[in-house]
């Protein structure tokens, strides 16, 4: 008799509820929707993150490496009970969050990924799929980690954050800390913003399709990077022949 082997390789996702949309508006004015993607929408997000693999500043690349397998997992069936939620601002890819649901009574938060900076789009992006845990999907508790300087800042101690360290985060078996009912309800007055339904015009559009960010983190210049050439120690390589500088 043969084996189907898909129907082993492939988890059996559970049911929960899907996230409805809302709308948050930024320092700037602009508004910005989070909404649910499904596994469809994946192949459209995967050329935003690639980019960021090579940026080192503030932890991208690790970040973006694990995002970007996790998608790819998700959408090839590889990883059980994961969500998408993703950030537009007029349609542009702003941020990616995502995580998983480990039990009915417990989440898991992925990742964060903010690919515009400046103005809170990945706390408030955070905060949504916190709300999709402990409101929309009835989990009591969610287990964090961060995986750079802004990101503990931004989840450990705005939060306030419990500790629970005796058990090992799937992101590396790090210690996990937990976002609790309580302290959900706690942070609901400050750090929970954005209102529903969506007007059909920006739900429409963004809806539409994930259009590429349009100003994407950058790594900043290395002007020393000559100088520290394994055959080019004195950065020599930087100087013309005659004397001059190369431009």
């Amino acid at each position: 008799m043969p084996v189907d082997l898909e129907k082993i390789l492939r988890p059996v996702d559970n049911t929960y509820p899907p996230y409805p949309p809302k709308v948050i508006s930024l320092a700037t004015g602009q508004q910005m929707v989070i909404r649910q993607v499904s596994r469809d929408d994946i192949p459209d997000l995967l050329p935003h993150v690639e980019p960021l693999l090579h940026h080192e500043r503030d932890y991208y690349d690790v970040v973006s490496a694990r995002v970007y397998s996790e998608l790819l997992g998700y959408y090839k069936y590889r990883y059980q009970d994961q969500y998408v939620l993703v950030g537009q601002i007029d349609g542009h890819l702003a941020a990616i969050v995502n995580g998983r649901f480990v039990t009915p009574k417990l989440g898991m938060s992925l990742h964060t990924l903010a690919m515009h900076r400046g103005l809170r789009v990945g706390a408030h992006c955070f905060a949504a799929k916190m709300e999709y845990h402990i409101d929309i999907a009835g989990n009591d508790e969610v287990l964090v980690v961060a995986e750079s300087p802004i990101g503990f800042r931004r989840w450990m101690i705005e939060y306030q954050l419990a500790k629970r360290f005796e058990i090992s985060h799937e992101l590396g078996g790090v210690p996990s800390y937990a976002l609790t009912r309580e302290l959900f309800d706690r942070a609901r007055g400050s750090l929970i913003v954005g209102t529903r339904p969506v007007p059909a015009d920006l739900l429409k559009k963004a809806m539409a399709g994930v259009l590429p960010p349009t100003d994407p983190p950058k790594a900043a210049p290395d002007f020393l990077a000559a100088t520290r050439s394994v055959y080019d120690s004195t950065g020599t390589a930087r100087i013309k022949k005659g004397g001059g500088r190369n431009a």
